[in-house]
């Protein structure tokens, strides 16, 4: 490698030394070469070391860790060092990134990685037969991990997590329908919960290509952030028989959405014609007693603060309706300002509706009431 001190620093991440290029951490945009590490994805990584942690704790099983598109390991590295596993396997095509990789695993004297030099889906593929799957399988690619998902899935041992990233926001929030449908089988509409409905055809594509498979995808937990969207199911050997892929039926008119196994052109209450968005996800995206299990785990974690208010909101919202409302699409429909989101939660609360708060936006609010109970408790 060149003049290392030149072109690389050494940080810590949780617990963690890493070697990552220099300019990574000066840039605005990360640059690819001479290999590629994004310091603002800490809190990205952070939630990764949590959820595997709450995982792994209750997994009895092989604890092994399979990362298809590693750049300089630093996800892997952190699970290396900073969780209780057996085996790690990090794979990237790009020499310099496995190198910078093998020094940081140096630095930490760890000794249960190995590294590969391969094609993500080559990789993925490779591991995809009974005895040689991964307990733990981490995909984090540049744009859309939808290619990744077949090969993903057969690499994932049954019981196991399987991880993936998303940052191709524009496609999946509307502004290249076409793009969407062709990578994710689904259609979005532009909607203020847009990242709701994003994760939704995420999960529906995955849950299609494991029905094709002959294998069921459960979500444990979803995560939403500015510049990428990640979700972790859980992988079963047994067929799906549940009825999981629908629509969201938004109403642009008075600004209803529920969501529906049917299409519905007729919005219920203003009788507008309606928006459709799918097919996707429409059944549950945290489990409840996962989210409890990362929150227990975090007094063992060195991670971000804000992780943990995140995830209270995770259990909050976890058995609460799809598509979240948000303060200002309301005030802005009635032409008032927007009031405190504790007191709308309450107000729908003392008048018998559900209400939560959600993590998918600071001002965002769950119900199983409808625009026109909304406006009245506004």
């Amino acid at each position: 490698m060149e003049d290392s001190k030149e072109l690389f620093q050494e940080i810590i991440e949780g617990n963690t030394k890493l070697i990552v290029p220099k300019k990574s951490l000066t840039e605005k945009t990360p640059p690819i070469k001479p290999a590629f590490f994004n310091p603002k994805a800490r809190t990205n990584r952070d939630f990764s070391i949590i959820a595997y942690a709450a995982f792994l704790k209750k997994f009895d099983g092989p604890k092994i860790f399979l990362e298809a598109l590693s750049g300089v390991g630093a996800r892997g590295l952190r699970v290396a060092n900073e969780l209780k596993i057996e085996k790690i396997l990090i794979n990237d095509l790009n020499p310099t990134a496995l190198k910078i990789a093998e020094d940081s695993a140096s630095l930490n004297n760890l000794k249960n990685i190995e590294f590969s030099e391969k094609e993500a889906c080559v990789f993925l593929n490779g591991h995809s037969r009974k005895g040689n799957r991964g307990t733990l399988v981490d995909i984090d690619p540049f744009g859309s991990p939808a290619a990744f998902f077949d090969c993903g899935i057969r690499a994932t041992m049954h019981g196991g997590i399987l991880s993936t990233a998303a940052t191709d926001l524009q496609v999946l929030n509307g502004l290249f329908q076409g793009a969407c449908k062709r990578k994710y089988g689904g259609i979005p509409v532009r909607v203020e919960y847009g990242n709701e409905m994003a994760i939704r055809l995420i999960l529906g594509s995955l849950r299609s290509v494991a029905a094709r498979l002959g294998v069921k995808m459960i979500p444990m937990f979803v995560e939403s952030e500015m510049h990428y969207y990640r979700t972790y199911v859980k992988i079963l050997n047994r067929i799906d028989q549940e009825e999981n892929l629908g629509f969201i039926i938004h109403c642009k008119n008075c600004g209803q959405r529920k969501t529906s196994l049917e299409q519905q052109h007729e919005c219920e209450l203003c009788k507008s014609k309606t928006s459709i968005a799918g097919p996707l996800w429409i059944g549950k995206i945290f489990d409840k007693e996962y989210v409890n299990d990362m929150i227990e785990e975090i007094p063992n974690l060195v991670i971000k603060k804000s992780c943990e208010k995140t995830l209270y909101k995770c259990l909050d919202e976890a058995e609460m309706p799809a598509n979240y409302f948000t303060l200002d699409e309301i005030a802005k429909k009635i032409k008032s300002s927007p009031p405190k989101l504790e007191k709308i939660i309450s107000n729908l609360k003392e008048n018998g509706f559900t209400s939560s708060v959600t993590s998918f936006n600071p001002t965002g609010f769950r119900t199983n009431a409808n625009i026109n109970e909304i406006i009245k408790n506004f």
